[in-house]
């Protein structure tokens, strides 16, 4: 039998069926569309969704598919302006070992993704669409548009801003929206240009960009509409494109060709009112959508599956009660919330920056991007400790100690998988890592370069009990097993 439907094959709902697969859950996954997309989409991997997926053994293979740094070369009114790159200064540590975004498509996620998901014997099924489903104190029934239909026990929409699951949900998807275009979008392929920076023109007349990606002839084409006679917006094409190639960077050298993907961007700032209705749930666009400045939407929902695949994966194991699903919603709204308004003020900050010479769409950077200080204080599975530079509901960082084998291992590598993971920061917590339960992995901490030790603020012998997200559910002294095991009950 299944046990959860997935609605939609894009990166959150490939991320949260990896997630699920792993831990053993019976996962399908329907897609609506008769072939996988082609577009480009979103384009970035920020740092902490290159840690999510890493964690899913896709490290490598991105590393390999994409570049982690990547100028923005800026004009004015065509003419070269200055050149910057945002993650220029951005170095490896031991605890972050993703300190720059990766550039690459959003088709070669979802590839990477549906190879990953491949070899846990699950494909996506296309054209297979749900139409309708009911839902009980027992499971959810999904009907789909060719008469089938799916007995599972939780149903998960990763179907999209135009989410259909949503609505027939009924929940409310507050916020507003500009019916108009604000740009055009598309994948071309240009010769004439540099391929080994972001070309960004900024003028009176809007907004030009082309973006390269690695190991393809293939440019990703973003601009102000064009408009016809009554001021209205002028479908893509290549055609289009063409003439704003001319019209904004006043050269003839660039030639447009081969426009696989068209597409207009309009303005949509909304989030769902509820995250979960009895067993069905929401992730990534079908939740929230919001500007494209600091290119957040693909990495946004990738954090929603990861949150959400150990919570489903412990309650369909037995590890948890199904209230732990409504700490889904309590974790990750308030983050959508942040993103819509980071997102917004990013995208008001690069309009403004339009008519200014050297602006580019670094100017969407408000806030931190990076994922990396988003964290979950507030959850109820936060427990109550010390204060310190952690605390509990922070991402968990990585760090340097000595393994059992006397060489150098990461924290990180211990943190891979669907477990809990209680750290014992000196040999006065030994006692405590004795007899844990199947689900948790002791892992004390050798640690002569005090590597760990000060990356955590730990300066006493210190429990440190890490969630499967990695993110810390509590720090504790050395003695206080009783509370390490008493938060994990609690959960049951």
């Amino acid at each position: 039998m299944t046990t959860v439907v997935i609605v939609g094959a894009g990166p959150t709902g490939l991320t949260l069926a990896c997630g699920l697969a792993r831990q053993g859950i019976a996962v399908r996954v329907v897609e609506k569309a008769a072939a996988f997309r082609t577009g480009s989409r979103g384009k970035t991997l920020n740092p902490r969704s290159l840690e999510v997926l890493a964690d899913l053994g896709l490290g490598e293979r991105l590393a390999a598919a994409g570049r982690t740094h990547l100028p923005f070369r800026k004009y004015f009114g065509g003419e070269f302006v200055n050149e910057t790159e945002p993650f220029a200064g951005a170095r490896r540590s031991t605890a972050t070992p993703y300190p720059a975004s990766l550039w690459l498509p959003q088709t070669r996620v979802e590839r990477l993704l549906r190879e990953k998901l491949a070899e846990y014997g699950v494909t996506v099924e296309l054209a297979t669409e749900l139409v309708d489903f009911t839902q009980d104190d027992e499971g959810v029934e999904v009907h789909l548009a060719d008469g089938g239909r799916i007995s599972a026990e939780y149903l998960v929409a990763c179907d999209g801003g135009r989410s259909t699951v949503r609505k027939l949900l009924g929940i409310p998807f507050v916020g507003e929206g500009d019916p108009e275009p604000l740009m055009v979008c598309g994948d071309v392929e240009v010769e004439g240009l540099d391929r080994g920076a972001w070309h960004q023109w900024f003028g009176p007349q809007g907004v030009f960009m082309l973006c390269p990606f690695e190991g393809t002839r293939r440019w990703q084409l973003q601009a102000s509409p064009e408009t016809d006679a009554d001021g209205r917006a002028v479908a893509p094409s290549l055609e289009s494109f063409r003439r704003l190639a001319a019209l904004h960077t006043g050269r003839t050298d660039l030639v447009l060709t081969n426009a696989t993907w068209l597409s207009t961007w309009r303005v949509n700032v909304r989030i769902a009112e509820e995250y979960r209705r009895g067993r069905v749930l929401l992730a990534g666009d079908c939740a929230h959508v919001h500007p494209t400045a600091g290119g957040l939407g693909m990495n946004t929902g990738i954090q929603d599956a990861w949150n959400l695949a150990w919570k489903l994966g412990h309650v369909l194991r037995g590890l948890a009660a199904p209230a732990l699903l409504d700490t889904y919603q309590e974790e990750r709204r308030p983050v959508a919330a942040w993103t819509l308004d980071v997102t917004t003020a990013g995208m008001t900050n690069v309009m403004a920056g339009i008519g200014t010479p050297g602006v580019g769409v670094e100017a969407g950077r408000v806030g931190d991007l990076t994922g990396l200080s988003l964290g979950y204080r507030w959850s109820r599975l936060a427990a109550p400790g010390p204060d310190g530079p952690l605390r509990a509901g922070d991402r968990a960082p990585d760090a340097v100690f000595t393994g059992p084998d006397g060489r150098p291992a990461r924290l990180f590598e211990h943190f891979a998988g669907d477990h809990y993971t209680l750290l014992g920061f000196g040999p006065g917590t030994r006692p405590a890592l004795a007899g844990l339960p199947a689900h948790v992995r002791p892992v004390l901490l050798d640690d002569p370069s005090d590597d760990a030790h000060r990356t955590y603020g730990i300066a006493t012998d210190t429990l440190a009990l890490v969630r499967p997200d990695n993110h810390l559910a509590l720090l504790a002294p050395a003695t206080a097993r009783q509370e390490v095991l008493d938060h994990l009950t609690a959960l049951r």
